[in-house]
């Protein structure tokens, strides 16, 4: 497996080895002892969720709050989604700064979204199945979200308005200015 850096040190893009012949292809998606030595300390991720979506469809941005904040590593089974991590640590060098990158089945990327960051993507082909893990349980009066077009994030969506499906609760979320956040010296992981 490949760990590369983004603009964002603890946001990781994974990229794990393909060995593909005539028959298809094998590859490692996550290997534990590896994965803890690229983000610097142990994650027990606990569950694995999967969706599938239309194009145009954005969900998110997404997070918990501690006790039941979510690590999350993600991936595209099927199709092709832009995905996007926002730094939601008050305090943090790079709060209110995003990466987004591209995940599909053909690149097989994956992208480690840490503890204190608000998550989304947007289908842009026809249809995509997105998998993922988590390092702690859905807990709905812990779970938060800020408006995935708040202008002060600066992210640029690569479908216009009118193709985006949100779902209601989406579409009703807080501003960054208004969203209830993390502190960047909160200790999320336990250390």
């Amino acid at each position: 497996m490949n760990f590369i850096a983004t603009e964002i040190p603890e946001v990781l893009i994974v990229e794990p080895k393909v060995f593909g012949d005539a028959r298809g292809y094998f590859m490692e998606t996550y290997k534990k002892a590896l994965f803890d030595e690229a983000v610097g300390h142990p994650i027990e991720f606990i569950q694995d969720n999967e969706s599938k979506s239309k194009r145009g469809v954005l969900r998110g941005l997404h997070y918990q709050l501690p006790p039941f904040a979510q690590s999350k590593l993600v991936r595209v089974i099927e199709g092709t989604v832009i995905d996007v991590a926002v730094d939601i640590r008050r305090g943090s060098p790079t709060f209110g700064k995003h990466v987004a990158v591209e995940l599909s089945a053909e690149n097989k990327r994956q992208l480690f979204v840490p503890r204190g960051f608000a998550h989304a993507f947007v289908v842009t082909s026809e249809t995509a199945i997105f998998a993922y893990k988590v390092d702690n349980y859905y807990a709905p009066e812990y779970d938060r979200g800020i408006r995935f077009d708040d202008p002060t994030l600066g992210i640029e969506w690569p479908l216009e308005s009118d193709e985006l499906l949100v779902s209601d609760k989406d579409a009703k979320l807080s501003s960054l200015e208004e969203a209830e956040l993390f502190k960047y010296e909160q200790k999320l992981y336990g250390e």
